[in-house]
């Protein structure tokens, strides 16, 4: 891992003050510069309102970072991570700031996804921030959720990616209606039809061709998206997906925590975050940017904190179980 110039950790704080460095030629656009502030207050905003959803008293460590600025992959970030919650078994909401030069790995996957800005032999300087949240609960019937919003800065353009997605241990059609309803409603806001469209790319990224499953339930999921090119504000889009990440699961976290569960309920929970970090490890594409010169603590904090490796775990016909497993095998449109 990169050598860091300064590293500290404390309890995170709602009103945490966030971390402030110069920017560096790599980019100085006021659009980004507006970005990192805007994702700075996101994840204060989310920290407050997990922690009162939680209700334990348990509260999120941050840990600063700040890398050496001589690193080919200058950054700074905030990763906080609170564990052993009342509702979070396990929860993370990182920001990263990273200033950088395009290595020739990365600059073929991009190319490849046909943007001809970027040099695929690498050697362009770049500019990225992104806040992302993984939130494991410690109820097998409060869905995981994954949500992250981000932009990239290359050769003088600008994309903006991000989504929201919900991995369920037990389907409740009423939770994945109320949830798919509200990005259905942040996506009706900005252009008519782009909600079935993001959802299908979610449904199509969240995939593990090894099981022949989706990940979860889906959500909204995009990336490489610029103002030129979507024929709307893509900026303000991505606030707006920023501004809904917690609101689209309070509910279901609050409701479904106060229901009993069985050790049964438990075991299985433990076995489909098996899945989580297969894919995680196995086909993420934000996870292999990050192992190229990133920071393995806050790439890895997404993982889950306990799982259950079993082998050929086939659930009872006509079970909860094996509802779930035949639901995540064939996408369902839920709004």
């Amino acid at each position: 891992m990169a050598r860091q110039a300064h590293r500290g950790s404390r309890r995170c704080a709602a009103a945490a003050t966030p971390i402030v460095a110069a920017p560096s030629a790599a980019s100085t656009d006021a659009t980004f510069e507006d970005f990192v502030d805007y994702i700075q207050q996101l994840q204060s905003s989310i920290l407050s309102g997990a922690e009162q959803l939680d209700g334990s008293g348990a509260k999120f460590v941050r840990d600063q970072w700040q890398r050496d600025p001589s690193d080919a992959n200058a950054g700074w970030g905030a990763t906080c991570v609170l564990e052993g919650g009342r509702v979070l078994e396990k929860a993370a909401a990182n920001t990263t700031v990273v200033r950088g030069t395009l290595t020739a790995a990365r600059a073929q996957a991009m190319s490849s996804r046909g943007r001809a800005e970027i040099d695929p032999k690498g050697g362009q300087p770049y500019a990225a921030a992104a806040m992302s949240l993984v939130f494991h609960s410690a109820h097998p019937l409060v869905p995981t959720l994954r949500a992250d919003v981000r932009l990239f800065q290359v050769a003088g353009q600008s994309w903006f990616g991000g989504g929201c997605d919900l991995t369920p241990f037990y389907v409740n059609e009423d939770d994945a209606r109320a949830f798919h309803a509200k990005w259905k409603q942040v996506c009706d806001k900005h252009q008519e039809g782009l909600y079935p469209k993001l959802k299908e790319w979610c449904d199509k990224y969240f995939y593990i061709p090894c099981r022949h499953e989706h990940r979860g339930l889906g959500g909204i999921f995009y990336d490489d998206m610029s103002t030129k090119e979507c024929g709307f504000d893509a900026a303000a889009f991505t606030r707006d997906v920023g501004d809904a990440i917690l609101p689209s699961w309070h509910n279901i976290a609050a409701t479904r925590s106060q229901l009993p569960f069985t050790q049964q309920q438990r075991d299985w929970q433990l076995i489909r975050r098996g899945r989580y970090l297969e894919f995680n490890l196995l086909y993420d594409r934000g996870v292999k940017f990050g192992l190229d010169g990133g920071r393995i603590e806050s790439i890895m904090v997404s993982a889950p904190p306990l799982i259950a490796w079993k082998y050929n775990v086939v659930p009872q016909p006509g079970s909860q179980e094996e509802r779930l497993v035949q639901v995540l095998r064939k996408p369902q449109q839920w709004a």
